[in-house]
Order: structure tokens, then C-alpha cells, then sequence
């Protein structure tokens, strides 16, 4: 499945539409007023039409007589279009919403990868292990920026599932890369991020080497790895919400001397 192509007004459009939609901004059920939304948007009526039909072909809105077009219910949306993933993460800060995604796909790939990766083991040629050296030697390299370590991150990747030289497994690419990404803009932003070579070149050596088990048991502590970073981001955002310099010492103290108060 190609993603879909952000191109001119109509690209816009759809984009604008899709993240007001999984952002909860047109709930669920909503049925929307295109009059407004073409004012608002200062597009076409024809253009906003055709824009609505990208996403009820991904089961995001549908069109019915005397109700008009409304939002279906989130169970309908095809969460794992590569386009509805990456709607849900491109754009603003990192959402509740985006976390508790974060951890279902960690989960998917906790299932996939594992398995996909002793595939690739047995599977891998030449040409494979040439793809992955290049990814992890990018990755390596030193002064990239957060742009650079993702798109080596995820060619690492992308190369792994292609070493599986199972169609089905390769798709499962689109299902990723979107969150994967996303994932990875955030960790490695962050100042405090394990570095990642380490990991991935024991996957490496182990597919290099046609282990299947160890190419298993190090792509789990590869996502065990990948875990722990976001936990940690995690838990730096929830600690970046108390301000220091907000308390007063004389408070600190006083609670200390009167015992624990709930914050």
C-alpha cells in the first residue's frame, strides 16, 4: 500500500481533516458541516468532497442520505494504514494518546520482530547484510542530527524485514515505520538515550553469522533497550510538569516538619 501523497490543496485538505479527527477535534459520530468547512478551509466544495473519499477509504468518515457525511466510530478506522499512523503522530507535542500507541506498538513489534529477525538469519544474502552494514554504519556516524539517526534507524529496520524475503513480512514495514519514526524523532532528541549501535550490531553480527536464536535473543534486548528509552522519556515528562523554581523553600520545609501531604 502506497502512502498517501501530500501534495497541492487537496493533500492539505485531507490532512487537515484527518488530524482534527484523531485529534478529537470532529468527534466521533460528528456529522460534519461541509459548507463551514469549506469556508474554513477556503477550498473548493469539489475539492473537500474528494478530500472526505481518501478517508472514507480508510474507514475514518462515510456519507449516508438524510444524515449526511459524519465521523465513524474509531473501532472502523484502519489504524494500521501507514497514513493514519503517521497522522496520528506528525504535528504537535507528544499526546496521552500518542504514548499509550507508542506501547502497542512496541508490543507489535515485540511479536513481529523476534520472529521476523530469525527469518532473516536463515534467509539473509549478500546483498542484505551489505544494506544492513550501510544502515548501522550510518548510524554510527558522529554530528548527525536526531533527522539523520532516525532515517538510519529505520533503513536498519526496513533492511531486516527485506532479509525475511517473505512479501507479507516486508509490508509490515508501512505498519511501523510511521510509529517507529515518530518514536525515534523523541528518543533521540533526548539527552539521556542509550546509544543504539551497540544493540543493533549484535542483531547483526547474529543474522551475519546465520544464528537464528541468538539473531531472536538479541533483537529482544534490542526492544528491551527500546523500551527503557521511552519509559524514561516518559517519566521526564511527567517530572518536567513541577516547575522548581514554583516551590518555596519555607513550603518544603514546613512539610517536612508537619509530615507527608498529598501533592
Amino acid at each position: 500500500m502506497t502512502p498517501y501523497a501530500r501534495r497541492g490543496v487537496h493533500g492539505q485538505t485531507v490532512e487537515v481533516l484527518a488530524r482534527r479527527i484523531l485529534g478529537g477535534g470532529i468527534p466521533e459520530g460528528a456529522t460534519l458541516d461541509l459548507v463551514t468547512l469549506q469556508s474554513e478551509l477556503d477550498v473548493s466544495l469539489t475539492a473537500l468532497r474528494e478530500s472526505l473519499k481518501v478517508l472514507a477509504a480508510k474507514g475514518m468518515v462515510d456519507a449516508r442520505q438524510r444524515r449526511g457525511t459524519f465521523v465513524r466510530p474509531r473501532a472502523e478506522w484502519n489504524l494500521l494504514d501507514a497514513d493514519v499512523l503517521r497522522w496520528q503522530f506528525e504535528g504537535a507535542s507528544t499526546t496521552e494518546s500518542d504514548r499509550a500507541l507508542l506501547h502497542n506498538l512496541a508490543e507489535v513489534r515485540a511479536i513481529i520482530e523476534p520472529a521476523a529477525v530469525r527469518l532473516a538469519a536463515q534467509r539473509r544474502t549478500e546483498e542484505d547484510l551489505a544494506a544492513l552494514d550501510g544502515a548501522l554504519d550510518a548510524m554510527g556516524e558522529e554530528g548527525g542530527d536526531a533527522a539523520h539517526a532516525v532515517e538510519a534507524d529505520l533503513a536498519f529496520h526496513r533492511a531486516l524485514l527485506a532479509a525475511t524475503h517473505n512479501e507479507l513480512l516486508e509490508r509490515m514495514e508501512m505498519v511501523i515505520e510511521s510509529g517507529l519514526a515518530h518514536r525515534d524523532r523523541i528518543v533521540h532528541s533526548a539527552p539521556h538515550s542509550e546509544d543504539p549501535v551497540p544493540a543493533h550490531r549484535a542483531v547483526l553480527d547474529a543474522v551475519r553469522d546465520q544464528d537464528p536464536q541468538a539473531a531472536e535473543a538479541a533483537m529482544r534486548a534490542l526492544l528491551d533497550q527500546a523500551g527503557r528509552d521511552l519509559d524514561r522519556l516518559g517519566e521526564s515528562e511527567e517530572g518536567s510538569e513541577t516547575d522548581p523554581e514554583e516551590t518555596d523553600p519555607e513550603e518544603t520545609g514546613s512539610e517536612e516538619a508537619e509530615g507527608s501531604r498529598s501533592r
